[in-house]
């Protein structure tokens, strides 16, 4: 399963929605997207957004300084 990154620390919803659904759209069925974040309601909003797209979020991890990394699984 090969994976894509996008950084959009510094971002904010819904911008943070927005680009993640974009790149998304050129990711290939199966593929891994990791989506790195540092704006906190981002990480409610956008895996929510994410799931009733029909996409599946495996995991959201907190690292060091705040920022999240969340990794979806393109279904479709």
């Amino acid at each position: 399963m090969a994976g894509r990154e996008l950084d959009i620390r510094g971002e904010v919803y819904p911008f943070t929605f927005v680009k993640s659904k974009l790149v998304l759209e050129q990711t290939e069925p199966d593929q891994m997207l990791k989506v790195m974040l540092d704006y906190p309601p981002s990480m409610e909003s956008v895996p929510k957004s994410i799931r009733e797209k029909g996409q599946e979020v495996l995991a959201i991890n907190q690292l060091d300084n705040n920022p999240w990394e969340t990794f979806i699984r393109k279904v479709k």
